[in-house]
């Protein structure tokens, strides 16, 4: 079991920055991705970013260059810093984790953080 907590959500104006945190606690050793994927009510859930334990980072195209995604082994916490904010990236953000396990790969998911961006 990997249990995750986030925090760092608020209210910022656009162009304005925010940082995300994610704690994660439980079976780290088996976690092979941990990410963001944010989702606006009525919408599906989408990927944001994700970073493996070897460090190689995956981002959707609408926050290239915007977001920077990170993971401190040592702390076990993956963070999500957010520049250049656009009202469009309000929205509840996750943090996930995914175990590799016997029967194949687990995804967590943390309570959500919100982010709202007010033009």
């Amino acid at each position: 079991q990997v249990q995750l907590v986030e925090s760092g959500g608020g209210l910022v104006q656009a162009g304005g920055s925010l940082t995300l945190s994610c704690a994660a606690s439980g079976s780290i050793n088996r976690v092979i991705y941990m990410g963001w994927y944010r989702q606006v009510l009525g919408k599906q859930r989408e990927l944001v970013a994700t970073i493996t334990t070897s460090g190689s980072t995956n981002y959707a195209d609408s926050v290239k260059g915007r977001f920077t995604i990170s993971r401190d082994h040592a702390k076990n916490t993956v963070s999500l810093q957010m520049n250049s904010l656009k009202p469009e990236d309000t929205s509840v953000y996750y943090c996930n984790a995914d175990e590799a396990t016997a029967l194949g790969i687990r995804r967590y998911w943390g309570q959500g953080t919100q982010v709202t961006v007010s033009s």
